[in-house]
């Protein structure tokens, strides 16, 4: 766990005291990520580096598990912090091993240790030990220095990582990789992680909490849902975009939506039946046929039962998409828009229907907790539904 207790920063300049970070509190609990989120100069990276005392404060304390930090030693206390910079900072005169081990080898690891460490860290960034270990970092591509920085920085098993925008000079491809690897890691890990962006889509896909900063102040410190939800001011609002509604998409999963009030019918019924059943749920235009197993087998059309005779196995089309139970409403939104329909069906690991999602769902889900913060508990207006 880490703890700010009134963390205060003042830099004297010729032209007088200049505040950069003011009386920062927040707690960020043990296994968790924080995001510290802002424009350029709002005090996010001087908070940052006041927790392992690269900037040392002007006033106020860091706790670590409980305890104060004040009383370390400056260099007991970094070698039991991860740091991961934007610029990655290798040391060009290293192999890749020993950019790797330097905290073990400070730490008095012996030989054996330190190098099987090496490679547990390599398999679990996905780099190839045998391939890059006796490496230099110029002989490494940008995307992969950095995963080498990530690597040195988990390698003595810090409690704690600080992150200073590390995939911020990626291309985007590769930084939505690097990503979706360290969020794996950190389920495995569940490292305490404080980490600086500017990037509000990287701070909600990382962050189980995110501090938004302004002018070194601490504006506002909620999850990521409850953030876009319920902004605090108008400063909030703006920065995070017109589109936050939108941008909850990706913290909602499938199965919170999910119901299982969806109709199906077997190959072997016929169309008259399939009819009967688009008719029973009337909002859609097709029904689903699923097979011997569950799953999803064809679809239906309302134009096709109503005109045609004969069984659905001889009439059907193929299914547009499906969507898994954890998937998030991203990706079901996207699939919708993508085929031009309304509803999904929802498959579980063994691939059989459970269920569906429709758009109605997912546009009253996001919509609730925007009405609930106006005080505002009413339906749509009837002319704007589906």
């Amino acid at each position: 766990m880490i703890q700010l207790d009134n963390l205060t920063k003042v830099f004297d300049t010729p032209k007088g005291a200049v505040v950069a970070a003011d009386h920062i509190s927040m707690e960020v609990p043990a296994g968790e990520i924080c995001i510290l989120l802002g424009p350029s100069g709002c005090g996010k990276t001087t908070t940052l580096k006041m927790i392992n005392r690269i900037i040392r404060p002007t006033s106020g304390k860091v706790f670590i598990d409980g305890e104060d930090t004040s009383g370390l030693d400056t260099q007991e206390l970094r070698r039991n912090l991860g740091y991961v910079i934007q610029q990655i900072g290798l040391f060009p005169n290293m192999t890749i091993e020993e950019n790797i081990t330097v905290v073990p080898r400070l730490l008095g690891w012996d030989k054996a240790r330190y190098k099987a460490r090496a490679r547990e860290m390599m398999a679990m960034i996905a780099l190839e030990p045998d391939a890059f270990l006796k490496r230099y970092p110029s002989e490494l591509s940008g995307g992969q220095q950095q995963r080498i920085g990530v690597a040195r920085a988990l390698a003595a098993d810090p409690p704690v990582m600080l992150m200073d925008e590390p995939f911020g000079a990626i291309d985007p491809i590769n930084r939505a990789v690097i990503q979706d690897e360290f969020l794996k890691m950190q389920q495995e890990l569940r490292k305490t992680i404080m980490f600086v962006s500017h990037d509000i889509d990287e701070a909600i896909k990382m962050g189980d909490r995110i501090a938004v900063f302004r002018e070194g102040r601490l504006v506002q410190y909620a999850t990521p849902d409850d953030l876009l939800a319920a902004p605090k001011n108008a400063f909030v609002e703006s920065f995070l975009g017109e589109d936050r509604a939108l941008k909850r998409l990706n913290l909602v999963k499938v199965r919170e939506i999910v119901t299982d009030e969806i109709g199906t019918v077997s190959p072997g019924d016929t169309l008259q039946t399939a009819l009967a059943k688009i008719d029973d749920f009337g909002y859609q235009n097709a029904i689903l046929m699923v097979n011997e197993r569950g799953q999803p087998a064809g679809i239906i059309g309302r134009s096709v039962a109503r005109t045609t005779k004969g069984y659905c196995r001889d009439h059907f089309q193929a299914v547009p998409a499906v969507v898994g139970l954890d998937d998030d409403l991203r990706k079901a939104a996207s699939l919708m828009f993508a085929h031009d329909i309304t509803w999904l069906p929802c498959v579980d690991e063994e691939g059989r229907v459970c269920g569906q999602i429709t758009q109605r769902a997912m546009t009253s889900h996001l919509g609730a907790r925007f009405r609930a913060r106006q005080g505002d508990d009413r339906t749509p207006h009837p002319a704007l539904k589906e």
